[in-house]
């Protein structure tokens, strides 16, 4: 990391009691990383990096006695058989599948196979033939990654990648119990019953939370950040006594400040950036829905998922990735040069009177994407206005942390009235301090 300190520009009358930071100081608060690379940009396409290699559509049986009912076990964290009770977890990891390395010797582009370009004219509807009875079973994949043979009963998954998202890289199972969940949904609205609406309170039932796997890109990023700008140094700070308008004598509090060009260039590496990836759900403008609340419950810890595997999904329902990289690139760039601005903050403490950065520069020279499903408990609402129109509240609970971020509908007439009550006791007060002060 280089900083670069030029000489004061217009200093104040006062002479300067301090010195620049030197550079080993702001080196230390985050220096180059090493080894790490020196030039970016990247020559022909993207690397993509197979993470389906060996999974089989069709029935996904127990290793033990052959069974197709496989689920998952949220207080245990495996995956269990509903015949025989044997119970595994997936052992295949991020790092398993090559997509966790060292972010500093990062460069060009690496995708996971399961972030690759959706395909528009890809077939939605997938025919499987049944090997436990011979019969052809239909799995809808705009609607889930999984069906159960009506002649036999077994249940056929899809586990290999097909080109229109549904089935992404890696899954992040559930942690937290469904119970606590619910505990946490009523706990939440339960703090805004005061402002809730009557008719939501009557019909709030908290036990209908649901599980969902939410699509997500996660994006490892090397990149080298340079931010430049002007930043302050207090001098001296004095009081003087001066005359208003009417010759009236107040006290005022002057500062003198050194003004200094600064900037601030190093490397930056971004670990597991969560942006969504679903259309429906970035569109946080929709005036219909809260669905905004999603990225409210952030972070995951995404260094735990697995391979994707259809046994995880068993119980819960899932939303298919329905945008590209393309389409998330500019946003979680732009998330990165809000890191970048927050890390620069503790390579600039000598500047007490505070920096402002004029000009901003993020040079990506590496940066790995993975598809990802993620585990939310989502709470729904529908809000039937007088008017006619409608609103969907969401109250959403991160399945692996617990934290919990929601909208409920409000009662308007409540909290008007506690609004001119307010304003009327801060007019009576006023009122009353103006009598006192007579």
């Amino acid at each position: 990391m280089t900083v670069h300190e030029p000489d004061p520009v217009a200093p104040p009358h006062a002479p300067s009691q301090g010195s620049p930071p030197p550079e080993t100081r702001a080196a230390g608060a985050g220096g180059p990383h090493p080894g790490a690379p020196q030039t970016g940009g990247q020559t022909g396409g993207p690397t993509v990096v197979r993470t389906d290699a060996g999974a089989q559509d069709g029935l996904v049986k127990c290793i033990r006695c052959g069974a197709t009912e496989i689920a998952y076990d949220i207080a245990k964290a495996t995956l269990r058989c509903g015949f025989c009770r044997y119970e595994w977890v997936s052992a295949v990891t991020l790092a398993d599948l090559g997509l966790d390395g060292d972010i500093g010797s990062l460069k060009g582009v690496v995708l996971g196979s399961g972030s690759t370009d959706i395909v528009p004219s890809s077939d939605e509807v997938l025919t499987f033939r049944c090997t436990g009875c011979g019969a052809d079973v239909v799995v809808d994949t705009a609607h889930g990654t999984q069906a159960r043979c009506h002649w036999c009963r077994s249940v056929l998954s899809v586990n290999q990648q097909i080109p229109n998202g549904a089935v992404p890289d890696v899954l992040l199972p559930f942690r937290l119990p469904q119970a606590d969940a619910v505990e946490r949904v009523r706990e939440f609205v339960g703090k805004r019953q005061f402002y809730a609406h009557p008719r939501f309170r009557a019909e709030f039932v908290p036990e209908n939370v649901v599980g969902v796997y939410m699509p997500y890109l996660v994006v490892d990023l090397n990149a080298k950040a340079r931010l430049e700008g002007q930043g302050e140094h207090l001098v001296r700070r004095y009081t003087v006594t001066i005359k208003d308008a009417n010759g009236q004598e107040r006290s005022e509090t002057r500062y003198d400040a050194d003004l200094y060009d600064v900037v601030r260039e190093f490397d930056l590496h971004v670990d597991d950036l969560t942006i969504e990836s679903s259309a429906d759900r970035r569109d946080h403008g929709a005036g219909a829905r809260t669905n905004n609340v999603i990225n409210t419950i952030l972070p995951f810890d995404v260094e735990n998922a697995v391979r994707y595997d259809s046994g995880y999904l068993s119980g819960f329902t899932a939303e298919r990735r329905d945008t590209d990289v393309d389409g998330v690139r500019e946003p979680a760039f732009a998330q990165a040069k809000e890191i970048a601005r927050f890390r620069a903050r503790d390579m600039v403490e000598f500047y007490d009177r505070g920096v402002r950065w004029d000009h901003e520069r993020l040079t990506v020279v590496g940066q790995r994407w993975v598809a990802a499903y993620l585990p939310v408990w989502l709470y729904s609402y529908n809000e039937v206005r007088r008017n006619g129109s409608s609103r969907l509240h969401y109250v959403a609970v991160n399945g692996r942390t617990g934290e919990t971020m929601g909208s409920v509908p409000v009662n308007h007439r409540r909290l008007l009235a506690v609004s001119v009550v307010v304003e009327a006791v801060a007019a009576v007060a006023a009122l009353l301090l103006v009598v006192i002060g007579l």
